[in-house]
């Protein structure tokens, strides 16, 4: 039986490291007789270059209909100056996660012992880390109402957003979190600023209550500012942590620093039924896009999520993790994670190492 995947390659470095992700892709889909059928289509800046808007109808259908979505990356600073924030690149991915209800965010922050030395953290602080974040997705501040930008009185320009979440949003996520705890360390810390705003008073009662149901995961909770300290100061004490769309946005990608480059980092977004787009943590990388310098490894890893959580095809995604590691084993280096006594490769020489190895 056929899987359908979407690949929307999107804006800046989004194209390259696609294109290398989709080479692992047909690679381990010939091997393996996945069934995979792949399609692309446009989102983000491309899609308002192309159409006019950042989501078109026809990327929207496609995405319904496929099994599991990638996504390379959106944005660029060609499209930040339009004053109808509806008609910017980001709002191509939030539509997406809103109308397929992906709102369950795992972050994996692993660092892989070859890359040790490119953290800006001592070894002994960060060698070892495996931490996985767990951010709520169609709701917080983000999605909030009312929002908007205006002009007061006197000429006086304000801008303002709503931080709201219900108990059932809540209760949804702090699900996917103590499972995700309890198939790992069963330590599960939950992030918020239950001092300050009363939303994450909700949050941190709805967390508690549904310990209850999950008692062999021991919870902790920590104020999100601690939280960013904890991360640079002792990162290694975290197993899974839980938290809301704007703080899981900040801190997963201070996480993502302690590996080394946020070019290693995959992400999924997930629905209650497991279906998901998966893209690396990264961005569009605008500065570097077309140079063939940028790291595709993150979204290598990005489609062996992919395979795992929504294809059923965890075997296959064990080889492409496998096949990373081997390729590092290689001393192979992109230039954000190179160092001295290492080679340094291409986008799409990665990328065909990654493909050399799978053959291997």
């Amino acid at each position: 039986m056929s899987k359908k995947v979407l690949v929307l390659p999107g804006d800046g470095i989004g194209p390259e490291i696609v294109a290398e992700a989709r080479k692992v892709l047909e690679t381990i889909n010939a091997q393996m007789s996945l069934g995979l059928e792949l399609s692309e289509a446009l989102v983000g800046g491309a899609a308002i270059d192309a159409t006019g808007i950042p989501l078109p109808e026809a990327t929207l259908t496609a995405a319904k209909e496929a099994d599991a979505i990638l996504l390379g990356a959106v944005g660029g600073p060609q499209w930040d100056t339009n004053p109808d924030f509806q008609i910017r690149p980001e709002k191509g991915l939030l539509g997406i996660r809103s109308q397929l209800g992906l709102f369950g965010n795992l972050r994996p922050a692993i660092l892989y012992p070859q890359l040790a030395h490119a953290s800006t953290l001592k070894p002994e602080v960060v060698s070892g880390l495996d931490i996985l974040i767990v951010r709520e997705l169609t709701g917080g501040i983000y999605f909030g109402q009312p929002r908007g930008y205006r002009t007061k009185e006197g000429g006086v320009r304000e801008g303002f957003n709503t931080y709201v979440y219900d108990e059932n949003e809540i209760r949804r996520i702090g699900r996917v979190a103590f499972e995700a705890a309890r198939a790992r360390g069963k330590k599960l810390c939950s992030v918020d600023k239950a001092n300050v705003l009363e939303v994450t008073v909700l949050w941190r009662e709805v967390m508690n209550e549904l310990h209850a149901e999950y008692p062999d995961v021991e919870l902790s909770h920590m104020y999100v500012d601690n939280a960013a300290m904890q991360l640079v100061r002792a990162p290694k004490q975290f197993d899974v942590v839980v938290t809301g769309n704007m703080f899981g946005d900040i801190l997963s990608d201070a996480a993502a620093m302690l590996t080394g480059s946020i070019g290693m980092l995959p992400s999924a977004s997930l629905d209650a039924n497991n279906k998901g787009m998966y893209e690396p943590c990264h961005g569009s990388a605008p500065d570097i896009a077309g140079q063939g310098i940028a790291n595709p490894l993150a979204t290598i890893l990005s489609a062996a999520m992919m395979l795992r959580y929504s294809l059923n095809a965890g075997e296959a995604a064990d080889r492409i993790e496998a096949a990373v590691s081997k390729v590092l084993d290689q001393n192979l280096r992109t230039a954000d994670i190179m160092s001295e006594g290492m080679r340094r490769v291409s986008t799409s020489e990665m990328g065909d190492a990654v493909v050399a190895a799978l053959a291997e």
